[in-house]
Order: C-alpha cells, then sequence, then structure tokens
C-alpha cells in the first residue's frame, strides 16, 4: 500500500508507471519475476501490467523476459515538446558549447533529484553518462543546488526528505549546517558550483534559468572532467559565459510566457 494517496489517486495507473521506472540502463531486460520483485508488486499483478503495456506498444516481449520500446519516449518528449524547453535553450546552449568546449545542461528539480530536459554534449569521458531524463541527487549537483536554493526553509525540508530515485551514492553527505552553508552561498552569489561531490571526476558550475520574472523554472550548467579543468577556468572563463546564456535562455523563456494565446477560427 501508498501513503499519502488521495481518494482519487488511480493504484493501477500508478502500479503501470512503477513498472515502466523498473527497467534501468543496468537492467535492461527483466524476467517477469524480476519485474515483481524490482517493484514489490504480486506476479499476477506485474504480469497483467506488462501484458497490458505490451499491447499498448510500451513494452516488447524478449525470449521469456520484457524490454521497453521506443514508444515510451513519447513520454517525456511530450513534456518537453509542451514546454518548449529544448526549442527555447538549444540554440544559445549550442554557442556556449562551442565556446567552452565543455558539455552543457539544463535540469528541473523533481523531488530531492534533478532531472535533466535539455543536454548539448560534447564526446567525453566521464564517471557518471548523462541523457535526457537522467536524474542525480540535486544536492551534490551544482544544477540542484541553484534551484534548492530558491526554496523556503519549509519547502527544502520537504523537497530533501523525499528518498532519491536516481540510484546513485553520492560522495558528499552534509550535515544540515553544511547544507544551509553551502545553499546561502548559492542566494549570495547567484550561481553555484560543485567539485566531485556527486562523483569522482565530476566538477560542474551552473546559474539559474527563469520563465517568468523572479520564478526560477530550472538551472543550466557547464560541466567538466575535474582532471582536465581548474575550479579558476571554471569560475574566471567559464562562469561569464554561462551567466550571459542563462540570462539569454530566460529572456526568451520569459518572453514566449508573456505572450497571449491566440486562436484563430477557419471557416464558419
Amino acid at each position: 500500500m501508498r501513503d499519502q494517496t488521495g481518494p482519487d489517486f488511480i493504484e493501477a495507473l500508478a502500479r503501470g508507471l512503477d513498472v515502466i521506472r523498473a527497467f534501468a540502463p543496468h537492467r535492461p531486460t527483466m524476467s517477469l519475476s524480476e519485474v515483481a520483485s524490482t517493484t514489490g508488486l504480486a506476479r499476477p499483478t506485474a504480469r497483467r501490467i506488462l501484458l497490458t503495456l505490451e499491447e499498448l506498444g510500451y513494452v516488447r516481449a524478449v525470449g521469456g523476459t520484457f524490454a521497453l520500446t521506443p514508444r515510451v519516449l513519447e513520454l517525456g518528449m511530450a513534456y518537453i515538446g509542451s514546454t518548449s524547453i529544448w526549442e527555447l535553450a538549444r540554440p544559445h546552449m549550442e554557442k556556449l558549447v562551442a565556446r567552452t568546449g565543455e558539455s552543457s545542461s539544463l535540469a528541473q528539480l523533481d523531488g530531492s533529484d534533478i532531472v535533466y530536459v535539455t543536454r548539448v554534449a560534447v564526446p567525453k569521458i566521464i564517471t557518471l553518462a548523462v541523457t535526457i531524463g537522467t536524474r542525480f541527487p540535486a544536492l551534490q549537483t551544482s544544477l540542484g543546488k541553484v534551484l534548492l536554493a530558491t526554496l523556503s526553509d519549509n519547502a527544502l525540508e520537504q523537497t530533501l526528505s523525499q528518498p532519491s530515485r536516481s540510484g546513485i551514492t553520492p560522495r558528499w553527505n552534509p550535515t544540515p549546517e553544511e547544507r544551509d552553508r553551502a545553499l546561502r552561498e548559492v542566494r549570495t552569489r547567484g550561481w553555484a558550483i560543485t567539485d566531485e561531490q556527486l562523483a569522482r571526476g565530476i566538477r560542474s558550475i551552473a546559474a539559474p534559468v527563469y520563465d517568468r520574472p523572479d520564478h526560477v523554472a530550472a538551472a543550466l550548467n557547464v560541466s567538466v572532467h575535474a582532471a582536465e579543468t581548474s575550479i579558476e577556468t571554471l569560475t574566471e572563463t567559464y562562469l561569464p559565459l554561462l551567466l550571459q546564456t542563462a540570462e539569454a535562455i530566460s529572456n526568451d523563456w520569459t518572453l514566449r510566457q508573456s505572450r497571449p494565446e491566440v486562436t484563430i477560427n477557419v471557416g464558419s
């Protein structure tokens, strides 16, 4: 049974989403027993959900196991398309990547995790693979620090009380005092940096992106390999470029949000 569900909560839908989320890069195919074990569902329930997802085209049977199909991408792309994040951010991010030679990502907060919603990458060997939809614990990332720093004290505690769904064990596990001090620094200077706090070799810097005045909707970063790029290069060379790019995306996003919707009726 789930805790804190309202009277309109549809348990069957939640279980179906649990099954989809059970698949991961380290387990792209699973047997019925593995799906049941991973989700905590009874085998008959897991079987019915898998067969339903197969009929809908989101899952396929593979020699006694099950795997997701590319149709699952429609679920994530529907969100990205509805917010126009990719369309707005990509040209600016491509310019930033061209000037720095480093990867750049845009992420939003989802519980205590960040989720990558837009990314322009350069081919480099890094500790953790990142694609659109990847999630990491927010507190140990520069993107997450920017987003967490916008929350009130109560909202911050509620957010961080939610368990991470990233599957990553971060290297930095601060005390509440250390956490609060780090987030105060982010609020004061308006940007965040992380130095191998999530995983060894990953160093990044991030700035807020606004979708309307005084509302941070996402965070934009430049990520580098710690062995190749110093903190000084991040803060002195890349940070001004990052701030310019974040401001340009914010301006476009705010303008898009402020435009009135116009409906044109054709015909009689």
